[in-house]
């Protein structure tokens, strides 16, 4: 069957972005369908495409995947009312495409939510089958985050998320919380199926070969290494007050590096800066196939997020699912199902929120126990073999859309 996926912030492996559209669309290929991936243009994304945009766009198709990106840049620098103009633009240039191509059924998949639109007009007015990818419950978060105040613009966007979540025949979960939010919104729980995050085990194992450390950290040091977007939901104020406290004990044996790019990360450098923090370090995002190298040379990674409630069991964190699928440790700075797996499988520690003492003592922790760390690791990279393997994801991923379509007549 013909496809059409929508996903503003798709990425091949080249990028340094998530990459789990790029696994399921291969895997929608190899079981015998043709994919065609509608995006934007996002810092730390590669489409693979190298020509110049015509007329506001680029087209081709790279690992067998027909890709139609829009000229659309888009930053998690840039402010909110920029943001959401550009998020509304990819929106009505994608319901163009729906509305004009031969296809058999959408998918469509968040952030931002203003991905349903398409979805809503094909399952409407083109009577095509829609399922509903959801990676953050909006506008939930925003709102518990203050991010979005604003009591028009947050019932805007319920009215959207409920219209969406109604107008799929299926919905797609990434996280418990997020399938019981949409479930609250009466979606039968029959058109809902909780497909969390994947480990893409094989290319970490190959990082593992040449373990590699951001230039100017001392190997002989412990290392906790943070991969992902600088951003307001990431809280990464307190991974700053943690290493004040790490500096202000004594502990110059522990080296922090946060990998990324975010809207606070200018901010986060100049109170590190200001405190005159010596193990705290910042680099610019790296591709994927790189970052599994730097992976392979820390000690643990972080996963890091603001003290929201929603995030506790609303969250799919792209990092946490890296960690492990590089067998790396886990510390977590928040409670939840990320946290209870980190205690329940004993492949990391998980400590209490908004504590900066309580984070450095963990990193303590990790650094007096190495020899603890080769179990923690083996445990890590069994959890993510055993529950998150995104071959076997991407198997239910497959399946949930040909039902569905098969369930609507098209195959």
């Amino acid at each position: 069957m013909k496809i059409l996926y929508f996903h503003q912030h798709f990425s091949t492996p080249s990028g340094s972005a998530g990459t789990r559209s790029y696994a399921m669309a291969r895997a929608l290929i190899a079981a015998g369908h043709d994919v065609t991936m509608i995006c934007g243009l996002s810092g730390g994304t590669k489409t693979g495409l190298t020509s110049a945009p015509v007329k506001g766009k680029l087209t081709g198709t790279v690992d067998g995947i027909n890709i139609i990106a829009f000229d659309l840049p888009y930053s998690n620098k840039d402010g909110f009312f920029k943001r959401a103009v550009t998020f509304l633009k990819f929106g009505a240039k994608s319901v163009g495409v729906a509305m004009t191509h031969k296809y058999d059924l959408v998918f469509a998949t968040t952030t931002p939510l203003t991905a349903g639109i398409p979805g809503i007009f094909a399952r409407w007015l083109r009577r095509k089958p829609f399922v509903f990818e959801v990676r953050d419950l909006w506008p939930e978060l925003p709102k518990a985050m203050g991010v979005i105040t604003n009591p028009v613009v947050l019932w805007a966007m319920g009215v959207l998320e409920f219209v969406s979540y109604r107008s799929a025949h299926h919905c797609i979960g990434l996280a418990p919380g997020i399938v019981d939010g949409i479930k609250a919104r009466g979606v039968e729980d029959k058109n809902v199926t909780l497909i969390p995050n994947g480990c893409d085990i094989e290319m970490f194992k190959k990082g593992s070969e040449t373990p590699t450390r951001p230039a100017g950290l001392n190997l002989d040091k412990t290392l906790a290494i943070y991969t992902g977007t600088h951003g307001f939901a990431n809280g990464l104020h307190s991974v700053v007050y943690a290493a004040k406290v790490l500096q202000a004990r004594g502990r110059h044996d522990i080296d922090i590096a946060l990998i990324g790019q975010g809207v606070k990360k200018d901010a986060l450098m100049e109170e590190a800066k200001a405190a005159e923090l010596t193990n705290l370090h910042f680099y610019p995002p790296v591709p994927k196939t790189e970052l599994t190298r730097f992976m392979a040379g820390a000690d643990c990674g972080l996963q890091i997020l603001a003290n929201v409630p929603a995030f506790y069991y609303g969250t799919s964190p792209n990092k946490f699912f890296d960690y492990i699928s590089a067998g790396l440790p886990v510390v977590t700075n928040y409670p939840g199902w990320v946290a209870d797996m980190v205690e329940g499988e004993d492949c990391g520690k998980s400590c209490v929120a908004d504590n900066p003492d309580a984070l450095a003592d963990a990193l303590e922790y990790i650094a007096d126990n190495k020899t603890k760390l080769p179990q923690m690791g083996d445990n890590a990279l069994t959890l993510a073999q055993r529950e998150f393997d995104r071959n076997k994801l991407a198997d239910t991923f497959v399946a949930v859309l040909e039902t569905t379509a098969r369930d609507k007549g098209v195959i």
